[in-house]
């Protein structure tokens, strides 16, 4: 397995090269930061709901949205990255994604401890260190590869974030810069100081190497891995992709609302992710309907489907269940954290 630490990159290349070398069916891992802010926005996402877009553009921050769930976040140098890519019928990569991040997180949890963190393994994803997050993480399917990304946080800017996200008012704003505080932390708040990416980096790499064996070291990013990146991101930063969630939801001002006819929106904290949920009821069956959130579903190319399936289902809950569940049991789809049945009853509401 190839292994890549980078340290500090070209933003783009901290989402384009881990893509690429799932594209091309090629084992690694990479350890790199990007040397200049962006935000990346989860996979299944709505960019105009998540992000404040006219600030990010009029402050030239680029906005992309990747191909792993979760939620939208602000990246800069002071977050280090690992990157890890799988092929995904190796006999020794869980099927369960639940018991995949258990077992490919653990590394990490170790390396956080080792430089002084007393970090700790949530499920169904997190890491976490006296109750409060310390490393963001995810994982997606792509093609014949499965990929673990996630970051140490050196430091963090809570204020640029709280900035970057769509929110009702100022003082909305207020309260996610307090939550945001009081619920994430870092290396620099939990030690009084930030190790060096390489001594991270070495340390995860080894942790990695007792279960896959000695990685072949690159110095540098080879021509077919450059020529794959490079084409990862002409889609991920182009406006086309990053608002294609956007651009699958109906407008309800275009529906004449009368009796019989209700427009359906919720938004629900599961333990898998938040899921926004925008759907039509029309005469006692569901159109347009619509699912977004900061989750995380296997395949994660299945959302669309699953729409479509829901048009013309009964606006019942026990009927919805049953359809959640054949579609999950028919395309083998997992969503960690949120079953059929509270899907069913987000929509519902």
């Amino acid at each position: 397995m190839d292994y890549y630490f980078l340290d500090q990159v070209p933003w783009q290349d901290s989402q384009s090269l881990y893509h690429a070398a799932a594209y091309l069916g090629r084992e690694a891992l990479f350890i790199l930061r990007p040397s200049t802010p962006y935000v990346c926005l989860g996979y299944h996402q709505d960019a105009k709901k998540e992000i404040d877009l006219e600030f990010a553009h009029r402050e030239r921050i680029p906005v992309v949205r990747r191909e792993v769930g979760g939620g939208a976040v602000y990246l800069d140098n002071g977050q280090l990255f690992y990157q890890l890519i799988l092929h995904k019928d190796r006999p020794d990569v869980p099927a369960n994604k639940a018991h995949f991040f258990q077992k490919f997180l653990q590394p990490v949890v170790e390396t956080y401890r080792h430089f002084g963190i007393p970090a700790e393994y949530r499920p169904v994803n997190d890491i976490l260190s006296n109750g409060r997050k310390v490393s963001g993480t995810g994982a997606a399917e792509i093609e014949a590869s499965v990929v673990l990304v996630g970051n140490f946080l050196l430091d963090f800017n809570y204020e640029m974030m709280a900035k970057v996200l769509r929110v009702p008012d100022e003082k909305f704003r207020d309260k996610v810069y307090k939550s945001l505080s009081e619920n994430l932390t870092t290396f620099r708040r939990e030690t009084g100081g930030i190790p060096s990416a390489s001594a991270l980096a070495e340390d995860l790499r080894s942790r990695y190497e007792v279960m896959f064996g000695k990685f072949n070291p690159q110095e540098s990013v080879d021509f077919e891995l450059r020529q794959m990146a490079s084409r990862i991101v002409e889609r991920i930063d182009n406006p086309e992709w990053l608002l294609a969630n956007d651009n699958r939801q109906f407008d309800d001002s275009r529906l004449k609302i009368r009796e019989g006819v209700y427009v359906l929106q919720k938004v629900v904290k599961l333990p898998g992710g938040l899921v926004r949920t925008t759907a039509v009821c029309r005469d006692g069956l569901l159109s347009d309907v619509h699912l977004s959130g900061d989750f995380f579903v296997y395949p994660q190319n299945t959302i669309q489907a699953l729409e479509a399936a829901l048009d013309g289902t009964p606006f019942d809950e026990a009927t919805l269940e049953r359809t959640i569940q054949e579609f999950y049991r028919h395309h083998t789809v997992e969503s960690p954290g949120i079953t059929p049945q509270a899907l069913a009853s987000a929509l519902v509401g």
